[in-house]
């Protein structure tokens, strides 16, 4: 469904609300809500989505396009689209085959990228072991880069195992992406070519899910370092699988150049998908911080904003379900994110949603 391994998508949203729908509920007879009480900051939502799974959208830079995943028509897992914000008219970008994730435009020109396991097999990755509780699979992806209209496929990284969860930098010169190439995950730094990738992390754990900050300076991330011997312990046999678990994520901010690695949140829940508000004064995020169904099946993730020094904390979004993946436009003048809100088919749809942000 999602991003990052994201598959990210893949992994909250469609697992909670597979099967059944909760003890005591049933599928919606008309539309849910929109918009909440609380929620000042949004106005105008309009749905421009409706049923499957649909995630993980991001503006152009002149706010006029989308790029985004979805599990639609006839295929079995995620594939990348473009959308006219407009006309609402989507289009395949990505090939059709295997599974994909993590799809940005690439500043100032007709481009974007993506990232794939088409070239390692057509079908839909195998989904990891339940057994080992909640995780995600690291699976055969590759970063590449296309045309918008999906031609021009060029293939990024060449590295055996885990490439994923890329974005670019707003001049269009760098891709920031994850990758598991050196025994672990760390985040990596290449040019918009492939060319010159340069490690930036160096933590044992998890460093993935990265965007660039709008004015280029910062890198903000989720990560999870193991610290004492039990969690050790799960990480390593969580990579011998390979898979991790993403149940407990904070943010974090570096450098471009991976100096002055910072953190952030200390929520002790699962926080993803930070982005920087284009005046840098926020990082809006998604997280579980504040659930109080107390219902494991459907858990509760809003967006929160948070200062960069880790104060202010102010939740954005008021669903009883999930809402997650925002993106700022690049003026600051529109805010997009994926939600179950505005479900009439099934418990559990993700949609995607557009809004005026108002300070």
């Amino acid at each position: 469904m999602f991003r990052t391994l994201f598959i990210t998508i893949v992994g909250f949203v469609s697992l909670v609300f597979a099967g059944d729908p909760p003890h005591g509920m049933t599928e919606p007879a008309a539309p849910t809500p929109i918009w909440y009480a609380g929620e000042s900051h949004i106005q105008n939502v309009r749905q421009l989505t409706f049923g499957g799974e649909n995630a993980e959208a991001y503006f152009s830079m002149d706010g006029k396009w989308l790029v985004y995943q979805a599990t639609r028509d006839s295929f079995q897992c995620d594939q990348i689209f473009t959308m006219n914000i407009e006309t609402g008219e989507s289009k395949l970008v990505s090939t059709g085959s295997g599974a994909t994730t993590c799809s940005f435009f690439v500043p100032g020109t007709d481009e974007l990228v993506f990232c794939s396991t088409h070239q390692h097999g057509a079908s839909c990755p195998q989904k990891p072991d339940r057994s080992l509780g909640y995780v995600w699979g690291l699976f055969e992806f590759d970063v590449y880069k296309c045309k918008t209209d999906g031609s021009e496929l060029v293939k990024l990284t060449n590295a055996p195992g885990y490439d994923a969860e890329a974005a670019v930098s707003p001049d269009g010169k760098e891709v920031i992406f994850t990758s598991g190439r050196d025994g672990d995950l760390e985040l990596y730094k290449m040019n918009i070519d492939g060319s010159n990738p340069t490690r930036l992390t160096h933590t044992i754990g998890y460093d993935g899910g990265p965007f660039f900050s709008p004015d280029g300076q910062h890198i903000i991330y989720r990560a999870f370092h193991p610290k004492t011997a039990e969690e050790f312990a799960k990480w390593n046999q969580l990579w011998a699988e390979q898979a991790v678990s993403p149940v407990r994520l904070e943010l974090w901010i570096m450098d471009t150049d991976g100096n002055n690695q910072r953190q952030i949140t200390n929520l002790n829940s699962a926080s993803f998908c930070p982005y920087v508000h284009p005046n840098g004064e926020w990082v809006m995020f998604t997280t579980n911080y504040a659930d109080s169904l107390g219902n494991k099946r459907m858990p509760n993730f809003d967006l929160f904003r948070i200062r960069p020094d880790g104060s202010d904390l102010e939740r954005l979004t008021y669903g009883p379900t999930f809402d997650g993946f925002p993106m700022w436009s690049y003026d600051g003048t529109k805010l997009v994110w994926a939600s179950n809100r505005g479900a009439s088919k099934a418990f559990g749809e993700t949609n995607i949603f557009i809004a005026d942000w108002v300070e």
